[in-house]
């Protein structure tokens, strides 16, 4: 593993550039395939990057333009349906928690920074076959084409195709019943308040938004739908009558959430959300699974870009220091496992919590809130947010951690 060998790397959206990045950074030569044709730098809403996946982007240098155009986390301000004040998450004066960034921004500085260090970056590849010889893997194209490496590195997301070729058993991605929507407002009315994104119970459904500086909004919404639905399916329905649909949903809520639906021009973005709760396997032969196409989390915890770019950076290590790829993909493994598994739960939990509409479920929970915040404030969730990986550290052998 001393000589030059090639990384192919299936997916340019978090998880992909940043892989490359480490990857190249390791000693090897990662080349990106993307089944679009084209970058979409207007595709998608918002995600936040915790605090640990900053630190990750840091390390890559290119954590300044999240920073600067991003808006911080540091407050979660909670309201029921009728207006009432529940209670904060978190303080002004406390350390951000991270930031919340447009998806698209992430996509770009993550792909530009690998195009800087001259990594190819293939678009228009969509896999439809992947070969493993004793030393190779090969993969094919919808377009014709094929690809030859040592390596392989499965970043293509949830409905990850490359797992499905190689791991046909995988556990499938699992709908949590609920699908998430939001877009983007603008409001010269609504004050802006540093920090702090404001979450409330509606009556039939949940809602958050931010208010940054310059005066746009960012918000989202959950509602329960049933099946499993996709986002394809979402996506037949016209957009006039999602609107309709969500402007009905929080009709009777407190203002300003009907004025933020009504402001939004563009189209509303719309996706189901499913999730991984665990996977026995993260690896086959000479190919390995990172990010979402191994360990899907819900939105709620705000860290699914984060576990992508923390995955990047441990796979590079362990591939480095390791004298093989089976020992490095399943070091890696045994490094992650645990850690992303309860983030998955935790982030599932928040979920759940967030939709209770029957009217006895509702008395308690908004009875009961204020004390569960007050005392979630006080509790520590560092085991997620202060995670930290050192290049310069070796990886542990077995029995360390």
């Amino acid at each position: 593993m001393k000589t030059m060998k090639k990384a192919l790397i299936i997916g340019c959206g978090v998880a992909g550039p940043a892989a490359a990045l480490f990857v190249k950074r390791a000693g090897f030569e990662p080349i990106v395939f993307e089944a679009m044709r084209e970058h979409d730098d207007y595709a998608g809403l918002f995600l936040n990057v915790g605090r640990n996946g900053l630190r990750v982007l840091e390390e890559l240098g290119v954590n300044g333009s999240l920073i600067a155009e991003g808006f911080e986390m540091r407050v979660m301000s909670f309201r029921s349906a009728s207006g009432k004040w529940l209670g904060n998450v978190g303080t002004k004066e406390a350390e951000p928690h991270g930031v919340t960034v447009k998806r698209s921004l992430l996509h770009r500085v993550l792909r530009e920074e690998a195009q800087r260090q001259g990594i190819p970056i293939e678009l228009g590849k969509k896999l439809v076959k992947v070969q493993m010889t004793s030393d190779q893997v090969i993969v094919h194209f919808q377009d014709g084409t094929s690809a030859t490496g040592d390596f392989l590195i499965g970043c293509d997301g949830i409905h990850s195709k490359s797992r499905s070729i190689l791991l046909p058993n995988a556990a499938q991605p699992s709908y949590t019943g609920l699908i998430s929507f939001g877009g983007f407002a603008r409001s010269k009315e609504l004050v802006p308040e540093p920090g702090v994104q404001q979450m409330v119970f509606g009556k039939k459904a949940f809602f958050g938004y931010l208010v940054k500086e310059d005066g746009e909004i960012y918000w989202f919404g959950n509602m329960n739908m049933p099946g499993t639905p996709t986002r394809k399916d979402l996506q037949s329905i016209p957009a006039s009558e999602w609107r309709q649909t969500i402007t009905e949903l929080y009709r009777r809520d407190p203002s300003p959430i009907p004025d933020i639906i009504r402001r939004t021009e563009d189209e509303i973005g719309l996706y189901p959300i499913y999730d991984m709760l665990t996977q026995p396997e993260w690896h086959s032969g000479k190919a390995v699974w990172i990010g979402d196409a191994i360990h899907a989390v819900s939105p709620n915890g705000g860290q699914g870009a984060s576990l992508a770019l923390e995955d990047a950076f441990v796979l590079a290590k362990c591939l480095r220091d390791m004298d093989d790829f089976d020992k490095a993909f399943a070091r890696f493994q045994m490094l992650r496992q645990e850690r992303v598994e309860r983030i998955v739960r935790y982030s599932r939990m928040i979920g759940q919590r967030k939709h209770a509409t029957n009217p006895v479920q509702v008395f308690f929970r908004d009875l009961m809130l204020p004390h569960f915040l007050k005392t979630s404030s006080k509790q520590s969730l560092s085991w997620m947010y202060d995670y930290r990986i050192d290049w310069n550290e070796k990886i542990p052998t077995l029995g360390e951690r």
